[in-house]
């Protein structure tokens, strides 16, 4: 098996592959030789992560327009990526959506629904839409953070989205396991993101004081971790934390 055969014939289903995290592990798993069914609540740029994808390989992925956090629409994507690729062999649930600073009592409804919405209610309607047509030797991979782990002021509604997550897959980890698909989380610190540029805007300096490494991390090396966690044949139930040694 060559490096860019390790994931030939299999289809990874990604959400929030237009930018970020989800962008470089497509380009990541692409590399690998896997079969892509890409989606975003943003079209076009998910199509430019297709396209990206397919210029290094030549080989094309399907690309769909999907809001995780409505069902129907979840519905229709996870019976699109059937029909298109005839099963789903691994998931990357990474689509999210990023804090501002807010305490509870400040907090308006809207806030709190749109963030319990996307990064749970959304990882949560992944799951179960699929979960009926995942075989043995399936995966389920979900995006937490270490806001989900060690929450800070400012970021509890953000945090319990993360942590739901957490709970979720450690549960599902358990009711899958004996059918031979495993779920895990990874949890990533501080990245260099567009969408996390913002949360962490003028803070720069201050977010790599606080990391063994000084320095913040790269989409690419959550991408690695994702790769890790799909060939951990005996990894089931587990959080990896992404943050070169939070301090």
């Amino acid at each position: 098996m060559t490096e860019t055969t390790r994931f030939s014939n299999k289809v990874i289903l990604i959400t929030g592959a237009g930018s970020g995290i989800g962008r470089a592990t497509s380009i990541k798993l692409a590399n690998l030789g896997a079969s892509l069914a890409l989606s975003d609540i943003n079209l076009a740029s998910v199509t430019e992560t297709a396209a990206q994808c397919s210029t290094r390989t030549g080989q094309s992925h399907s690309t769909h327009e999907v809001d995780v956090s409505n069902t129907a629409a979840v519905d229709t994507f996870i019976a699109a990526v059937l029909t298109t690729h005839g099963r789903i062999d691994h998931i990357f649930n990474c689509a999210g959506v990023n804090p501002r600073s807010v305490n509870v009592s400040d907090t308006t409804d809207s806030y709190w629904a749109t963030l319990i919405g996307v990064n749970l209610q959304g990882t949560f309607n992944i799951c179960r839409a699929s979960i009926p047509h995942l075989r043995s030797g399936a995966s389920i991979l979900n995006m937490s953070s270490m806001a989900g782990i060690r929450p800070s002021a400012g970021m509890s509604v953000y945090a319990a989205s993360k942590a739901g997550v957490i709970g979720l897959s450690k549960g599902l980890a358990l009711e899958l396991g004996p059918r031979g698909i495993r779920v895990n989380v990874v949890a990533p610190g501080d990245i260099c993101t567009a969408t996390n540029a913002a949360v962490v805007a003028g803070q720069e300096e201050i977010s790599a004081g606080r990391i063994a490494l000084g320095r913040l991390g790269s989409p690419e090396e959550v991408a690695d971790t994702v790769v890790f966690l799909f060939e951990g044949q005996f990894v089931n139930g587990s959080v990896v934390e992404v943050h070169g040694g939070l301090q």
